[in-house]
């Protein structure tokens, strides 16, 4: 069996963010990247995989050349080997394109990804590969088991779960607790130096998408602590100041 993830190259959630010339591009100065966190359930689950039945893993970033240690430490995390589309992740039409082409090359059995990234949490990714390749995609999905050549799942739904069975291939959305997060140990980090890293150039896609500027959310507001014996004052301020009554 063939395992393809997906990950992302993404600011770590502890990072400043900040825009250069006009807020039109993001500034990575100082600014540490990882794994997706959603990606790495999906990865995590996927060397499990590979443990249990003598799949392969191959991870895939579409991404330049400054993406490369992020999949390194993929490899690390035990992947056997990996795919660099070298472009820049400009939208998730350009994304899934790639993710597509790569797949269809190679006839991949299961295809893992987080069930969104943390920088642009777009969320649509796998359901656009699965469309473009014209098989399932489940997401986001808590539980992935396999019988045979069904992959039963659980994936969540407002107000529960869903339990979902389909043939694969196919395509899930991860998030937890689908898996443990993995760390590498040494050997893993010794044998990711000399896994194959393969890097290819991007299939031609249209974007639909032109980015105009980024923007920081407003800074936050000063807070007001209320006395509880205060309560009309509370519903007048919520009235008139905070306007949510």
């Amino acid at each position: 069996m063939k395992i393809l993830v997906c990950i992302s190259h993404v600011p770590d959630t502890t990072s400043r963010i900040a825009f250069t010339d006009n807020n039109t591009k993001f500034d990575t100065k100082g600014v540490q990247f990882i794994i997706g966190p959603y990606d790495d359930y999906a990865l995590a689950r996927a060397i499990e995989l590979k443990e249990s039945t003598g799949a392969t893993v191959t991870v895939l970033n579409v991404g330049l050349a400054e993406t490369e240690p992020t999949i390194r430490k993929a490899l690390a995390i035990g992947a056997d080997d990996a795919i660099r589309v070298n472009a820049e992740p400009v939208d998730s039409f350009f994304v899934a394109a790639q993710i597509a082409a790569q797949a269809k090359a190679e006839s991949y059995d299961l295809i893992l990804m987080g069930r969104e990234s943390i920088d642009y949490n777009s969320g649509v990714v796998h359901a656009l590969v699965g469309t473009m390749l014209n098989i399932p995609a489940v997401s986001p999905v808590m539980k992935l088991d396999l019988d045979g050549n069904t992959v039963k799942m659980v994936r969540e739904i407002e107000g529960g779960t869903e339990q979902v069975e389909a043939a694969m291939p196919l395509i899930a959305g991860c998030q937890e607790p689908i898996a443990e997060w993995k760390i590498p140990n040494m050997r893993g980090i010794m044998s990711a130096r000399t896994k194959p890293l393969k890097v290819v150039p991007p299939v031609a896609v249209e974007s639909g998408v032109k980015l105009q500027r980024f923007e920081l959310p407003p800074p936050k507001g000063a807070v007001k602590l209320i006395p509880p014996d205060k309560v009309e004052e509370l519903v007048h301020l919520l009235k008139t100041e905070a306007k949510v009554l």
